[in-house]
């Protein structure tokens, strides 16, 4: 038995796309140390204030995202990045419909366990 981790090739068309709630649909891959997210947020949907252990890079790939972080109100639109340290209490709100590329380090177990219930149950 190898002890080698092997490279994984995946194609998004063949990644499970998971409905959270009526404005949020999530695809996600992990490796070992690091996930990718594909986040769908209708305009006006709003991912409510949380916080985790992860580092959180957000890449807006269509649209934009207001954050609430820190004490401040960020717009990030599409081609700009907002880096988030871990453990920092964040929230966001779709100004239009939004598709964003979100990178965690080490990958977020709430999510592949599914006990994410801040997102699952948004309006």
């Amino acid at each position: 038995m190898s002890t080698n981790p092997e490279p994984k090739y995946i194609s998004w068309s063949q990644v499970e796309r998971e409905h959270l709630n009526p404005h949020i649909d999530r695809e996600m891959v992990h490796g070992q140390q690091i996930m990718l997210a594909r986040v769908f947020i209708k305009k006006d949907g709003h991912v409510p204030l949380h916080h985790h252990v992860n580092e959180q890079l957000t890449y807006i790939l269509e649209g934009a995202l207001k954050f609430a972080i820190n004490g401040k109100e960020i717009v990030v639109r599409s081609g700009e990045v907002l880096c988030i340290p871990a453990n920092m209490p964040h929230e966001a709100w779709a100004l239009e419909d939004t598709l964003d590329l979100d990178v965690f380090t080490p990958p977020r177990q709430d999510w592949l366990n599914k006990t994410d219930d801040y997102l699952r149950h948004g309006r």
